[in-house]
């Protein structure tokens, strides 16, 4: 994880030079909606067993749903075109693991992204974040995986030892495309799809979890 704060304090390092010169910072903030994508949405896994043959775990199948989270940003505009933007936000996924005569396991994802982005703006607007704009970044993931056979949402199976957490820090990163919509000043409304990725520690035949991989649309507004 040192090297992926490493590499996440780059867009960061840049923002506390010209980029906190730029005038007018952009605050916004956002309602997500997150589409698991690949392993994270299904992932199928063999049964184990053990060196006599008796079996360990049976073959399982593992979903996760759509999830809900929100993010808060700030746009520093360092040029017509370009603006390098803090971006901060977290979401949640509830999913199943399933086997052929046995109970489900109920699943939950959450996280806390700490991020920092590059937005390109074609057409000249960076100063106004208005129109048409391009995204990529780098995040500090911290991730939480639950699992249990009883209701997550119910604080006697979330508070008690019936639930099996995991914790994962990694880095990941994202590209996407938004638009702002609205006038010069003010405030405006902004939509943005992204896809995210997991770029560390994702060796599931070393341990960890499948990566983390999703396509994020968010709603929200920019002033």
């Amino acid at each position: 994880m040192r090297r992926a704060a490493s590499l996440l304090m780059l867009p960061l390092i840049l923002a506390s030079g010209s980029a906190l010169k730029a005038q007018s910072p952009h605050v916004g903030f956002s309602l997500n909606l997150v589409f698991p994508t690949g392993d994270f949405a299904s992932k199928s896994y063999p049964a184990f067993l053990d060196q006599s043959g008796n079996l360990l775990s049976p073959a399982s199948k593992e979903t996760y749903d759509v999830g809900l989270g929100g993010s808060f940003t700030v746009s520093f505009p360092v040029d017509r075109n370009l603006a390098i933007r803090l971006n901060l936000s977290g979401s949640s996924e509830n999913g199943t693991n399933r086997a052929p005569g046995y109970s489900t396991i109920n699943l939950r994802h959450s996280q806390f992204n700490l991020g920092g982005d590059l937005q390109i703006f074609p057409q000249g607007t960076a100063f106004r974040h208005r129109g048409l704009y391009f995204v990529a970044g780098l995040s500090a993931d911290f991730e939480q995986f639950d699992r249990s056979f009883g209701d997550l949402n119910s604080n006697y199976y979330y508070n008690d030892y019936n639930v099996d957490t995991t914790r994962k820090s990694r880095l990941g990163g994202s590209l996407g495309i938004g638009h702002s919509f609205g006038y010069d000043a003010g405030m405006r409304f902004t939509m943005e799809a992204t896809f995210h990725k997991t770029l560390t520690s994702h060796d599931v035949t070393a341990g960890d979890p499948p990566s983390t991989d999703f396509v994020k649309l968010g709603f929200g507004f920019v002033f």
